[in-house]
């Protein structure tokens, strides 16, 4: 029985350590050393999976700066490796602390945002008024246009962590409650919990991928 709903998401250990975090880097455990030497359908796809990546984030940044999309393809695999360990029973879920989504998030838009001041002020400043704002307004867009600035790491960080909390309180508020149920009742919940599951696996690739191309799109606007 337990004690408290949340406590799925508690990081502490049968030790009383915060070793669950370490559960963050497992995702360099599963690639086997043959990946890296003898092509296989697995290597093809994932490198398949890069290049698209590559030429999409390649779009959406404007300039062709040589290595520009390693980071975001970096931070997509990242992400996408521990929104799915997440899924697997005793794998504490990393990227449902705001602790975790907030570490990737602030960092790269602050770097963004002192690149863009630094070598791009008149550019930036240009970004606070839209194009066609009358002058009457234009005090008004500047503020609202600093604050969207302002929480633009807030919604990213917030957005990922709600997201993968949300389902995964489903699955266990569902989980919890199958004892109790009559043999008709719990084979529909399994069934339920199964679709659950590949809900929650779609969800996994898709935050993880939001949030790689909204800091793609972040960075497109400083350079």
């Amino acid at each position: 029985m337990m004690a408290n709903l949340f406590s799925s998401f508690d990081p502490s250990s049968s030790f009383n350590l915060a070793l669950n975090w370490l559960s963050t880097f497992l995702g360099i455990l599963f690639i086997p050393t043959s990946y890296w030497l003898i092509p296989s359908r697995f290597s093809l796809a994932w490198n398949k999976i890069i290049l698209t990546l590559h030429n999409e984030f390649k779009i959406l940044i404007g300039k062709n700066i040589k290595g520009s999309t390693l980071i975001f393809i970096s931070l997509f695999s990242f992400l996408m490796f521990n929104n799915f360990l997440g899924l697997f029973p005793y794998i504490f879920t990393s990227t449902s602390h705001l602790v975790m989504t907030l570490a990737l998030a602030l960092p790269l838009w602050l770097s963004f945002l002192i690149y863009g001041w630094l070598n791009n002020t008149l550019h930036m400043l240009a970004h606070l008024v839209p194009q066609g704002t009358p002058p009457v307004l234009m005090p008004f867009m500047v503020l609202i246009e600093t604050i969207s600035n302002i929480i633009r790491p807030g919604t990213l960080a917030v957005r990922l962590a709600a997201n993968m909390i949300a389902g995964h309180l489903l699955m266990t508020l569902m989980g919890t409650t199958g004892p109790s149920l009559p043999l008709l009742i719990l084979t529909i919940l399994l069934i339920t919990q199964i679709l659950l599951l590949i809900l929650e696996s779609a969800v996994a690739i898709i935050q993880s991928y939001v949030f790689a191309i909204l800091s793609t799109l972040y960075s497109s606007e400083v350079i």
